[in-house]
């Protein structure tokens, strides 16, 4: 069982037990709805999220060495677990996934410069004792580097599709991948995320809590723009289909397949404003950042040049093949459904 200072709560607020935290500073739910200084609290975990809504990442006010300060403390974990009653009381899953991967991309930061301070081994020793009892990945630092078993660089790795994670492109000795603090902490993404988002989907639905009534109806009024965009797959290859159920389901589909499903539709007529609301339910999604991309693939953006849909042979290599019988050994994935002379 983790051990958390003040300092740690704060940066790695989802590592606390929110009933526990509550009980032990001797507040209700319903206070925070009622009382002016609490529900300052409140408003601060109204704005983490609202700010992922928008598509960045939540700037917290800690900063190194003001979490002794109780005030600060407090906000920073009251804000989190609050944050957590909201999205509950919202009942919009969407918002789950796009808050759990937000939190994972700031707790990231802290990990990383944790990770990467040599000043302190206090902080590294913490980080890598997270690393450890969330993942069951041990880590031991190696000079500049971080040591990490072949067999637990290829399970995180694998979903992975750059080049420079492919295991023949690491530093490896004696059975281990040495990584610097910043792909170590990297590897971690997805099973970071999907831990905060197995605990925000785990815990309680609280009963409404008075006073906090506008709040969830402003955020039920922002997760509308994430809403399930149901899409006919019609005669879609099965790559192309299972990209689509990926974004519907509100789950996060690597650059790659984004890559693969952008330039296919493109292929196929679809202009960037159709293809666009495919990709608001992406858990990072940010519009103004996804229409620089299409129209970048587009060639509207000032290249001139149109990209092309990935072949099938370079989406096996990227594990974005899911072929079946009626592929019939085509090339790239625009012939499928094409009778074959």
């Amino acid at each position: 069982m983790l051990v958390l200072g003040q300092d740690e709560k704060a940066k790695y607020p989802f590592l606390t037990d929110a009933g526990e935290y509550l009980k032990d500073k001797g507040f209700s739910l319903n206070e925070f709805g009622t009382d002016p200084v609490l529900k300052l609290s409140a408003e601060k975990a109204f704005h983490r999220i609202k700010v992922v809504t928008e598509g960045t990442i939540y700037k917290s006010d800690l900063i190194d060495g003001q979490a002794t300060k109780p005030h600060i403390l407090e906000r920073e974990v009251f804000s989190f677990l609050l944050a957590i009653v909201l999205i509950k009381l919202t009942g919009m899953s969407t918002l789950i996934k796009r808050f759990a991967l937000a939190e994972a991309r700031r707790a990231e930061k802290y990990l990383e410069k944790d990770l990467g301070n040599a000043s302190d081994k206090s902080k590294i020793d913490l980080a890598t004792r997270i690393i450890y009892d969330l993942f069951n990945i041990e880590v031991i630092k190696q000079g500049d580097f971080f040591e990490i078993p072949v067999s637990d660089y290829l399970k995180h790795s694998v979903a992975f599709h750059e080049r420079e994670w492919k295991l023949i492109n690491r530093h490896v000795e004696n059975g281990k991948v040495l990584l610097s603090p910043e792909k170590t902490v990297r590897l971690i993404r997805k099973e970071l995320g999907n831990y905060i988002s197995s605990k925000i989907t785990n815990a309680p639905t609280p009963p409404m809590i008075p006073g906090l009534e506008s709040m969830v109806d402003e955020l039920n009024s922002l997760s509308k723009k994430y809403t399930i965009f149901a899409v006919s797959t019609g005669e879609y290859p099965p790559c192309i289909k299972h990209a689509i159920e990926v974004l519907e389901k509100g789950e996060n589909l690597p650059h790659s397949g984004r890559f693969m499903l952008a330039t296919f539709l493109l292929s196929k007529g679809q202009s960037v404003q159709q293809i666009a609301p495919m990709f608001k339910n992406a858990p990072d999604y940010n519009e103004r950042v996804t229409l620089y991309q299409l129209n970048h693939l587009a060639g509207t953006s000032g290249s001139g040049t149109q990209y092309s849909c990935p072949s099938c042979e370079k989406l096996k290599t990227q594990s974005l093949c899911f072929a079946i019988p009626e592929c019939d050994n085509i090339i790239s994935p625009l012939q499928f459904g094409k009778k074959r002379k």
